[in-house]
């Protein structure tokens, strides 16, 4: 009860200094922006019918923060016997099994704030700028990333150029790659504005990478074509690694390479999404995407990895070793595709009144630079979300999520773990959760979670052996 009240206590002084913080939601008016409060709810790429007109330089300062109140328990089995399991799992020797869970209460989560920082340079011009201030991962200041959406190109004094532009958009910079549309619903940072529920996907799909973007609107299609340098930061150094394929050589008719040539270049990433997306009465909307992502070769490919701010879920299944910033990534799984990866995703939306359906169906293959065979990982997700009165602040919510992977595991003998015939195995990672939340102002916002996540046929010498975690979550969020 004493825990309960202080936590009423905590979230009404919580929700008093963001309400107070919405003041500052009379904002400057940008082009092509999308909102960073309620009004930016199920928008994807920008529309190209932006009805603010230019009238001079404009300067947008913005911020989105979040707090979460943590309420989860977690749960493995840890097989020591000498026959069925392993004794003794201590990589550290630490003399601590590496299986034992770090004991986890109730409390508050780091808060998270972003700084939102948006030009309107010239008409059609808008430069954005995204600086974490504080986070799981990187609890100092860092810079997400910015970038220049060009809408118009009117300082060209082209007519021909002016009607092109009417159904063109271009972007370049260093910023979240386009595949997919999961990535517009999820939590960034301190911005958790547009997700129903308190984490993101168990495979978290998101990066931020160097390159141009092109986009095509017309009459309800979109679609979308994009370069980038296929890593999370700029490197013009030679990667030393040899790569397990090339040094091997699959062609008999060419040479092998000498073992002191460095060849794990660096290749593009190529990113394609077609949309279709359609309004069709003021209760029905149809929206339905395909995206493909990929890259030949990169020293360090982050499409499952390249969130610098971690997860919501502080510690689960995680050992003795645990800190907030070391192991930012609690919950989630990345299948490790850092050398080659491709992987294509679905996904439709159905909006019909105060009913929402959304869903994800993704397929991954890749390898790392040691590894000649490329492993698979696929996700499904649909979320269900009923929000309502007409001004659609309340909502409830269900998600189903699941993951089926081939991990690269090895034991604490360094051998990869494979089965009778020399395959990888697959695991599975199983959650469901239910929301409900409550958009105070656009501005503010508070929501609720259960989740109940489950681990699958994972190895005796891993953590997540038989691993689970559950309980409940509370988030405060201020978006503007």
């Amino acid at each position: 009860m004493k825990t309960f009240n202080a936590l009423i206590r905590y979230m009404l002084a919580g929700m008093l200094i963001l309400t107070t913080s919405a003041s500052w939601s009379q904002q400057t008016k940008i082009q092509n922006l999308r909102p960073y409060d309620h009004t930016g709810l199920n928008m994807f790429e920008t529309p190209k019918n932006d009805s603010i007109p230019w009238d001079g330089f404009k300067f947008r300062l913005g911020v989105s923060t979040s707090f979460q109140f943590q309420n989860l328990s977690h749960e493995n089995t840890m097989n020591t016997d000498s026959t069925t399991g392993w004794p003794l799992v201590d990589a550290n020797k630490d003399n601590v099994d590496d299986r034992k869970l770090i004991l986890i209460t109730n409390g508050f989560n780091l808060a998270q704030a972003n700084l939102n920082l948006d030009f309107q340079v010239y008409d059609g011009v808008h430069v954005n700028l995204v600086t974490y201030l504080s986070s799981r991962h990187h609890q100092e200041a860092w810079v997400k990333g910015g970038y220049v959406q060009f809408d118009k190109l009117t300082f060209l004094n082209s007519n021909g150029i002016n009607n092109l532009m009417k159904y063109f958009t271009i972007k370049f910079g260093d910023y979240e790659v386009n595949y997919g549309d999961q990535h517009y619903r999820r939590s960034d940072g301190g911005n958790a504005m547009y997700n129903p529920f308190v984490e993101n996907l168990v495979m978290d799909q998101f990066t931020t990478e160097i390159g141009g973007e092109l986009q095509f609107k017309y009459n309800n299609f979109i679609i979308v074509g994009a370069m980038t340098g296929g890593e999370i930061k700029g490197d013009i150094t030679w990667n030393q690694k040899m790569d397990a394929v090339d040094s091997t050589t699959q062609d008999p008719g060419l040479p092998g390479y000498s073992d002191a040539v460095p060849i794990n270049k660096r290749a593009p990433s190529i990113i394609g999404k077609i949309a279709y997306d359609k309004q069709f009465n003021d209760d029905l909307r149809f929206r339905l995407s395909g995206s493909v992502y990929t890259t030949n070769s990169s020293a360090s490919n982050t499409l499952f990895g390249g969130d610098r701010t971690g997860s919501r879920y502080f510690g689960v299944l995680e050992n003795t070793t645990y800190s907030t910033t070391g192991t930012a990534f609690s919950g989630r799984f990345n299948p490790g595709f850092s050398d080659q990866v491709t992987s294509f995703m679905i996904n439709p939306f159905v909006k019909f009144k105060g009913l929402e359906l959304f869903g994800t169906a993704e397929f991954a293959n890749g390898r790392q630079v040691t590894e000649i065979d490329k492993r698979n990982a696929s996700q499904y997700a649909i979320d269900v979300i009923y929000r309502f009165p007409a001004n659609e602040h309340f909502w409830i919510a269900g998600r189903y999520n699941t993951v089926t992977a081939q991990p690269l595991l090895k034991d604490p003998n360094g051998v990869t773990w494979k089965d009778d015939n020399g395959d990888i195995p697959n695991v599975t990672v199983n959650r469901w959760a239910v929301s409900a939340g409550w958009y105070l102002l656009d501005q503010v916002m508070l929501k609720a979670e259960y989740v109940n996540q489950e681990y699958k046929d994972f190895p005796n010498y891993d953590i997540r052996k038989d691993g689970k975690f559950n309980g409940f979550m509370l988030e405060a969020c201020l978006g503007f």
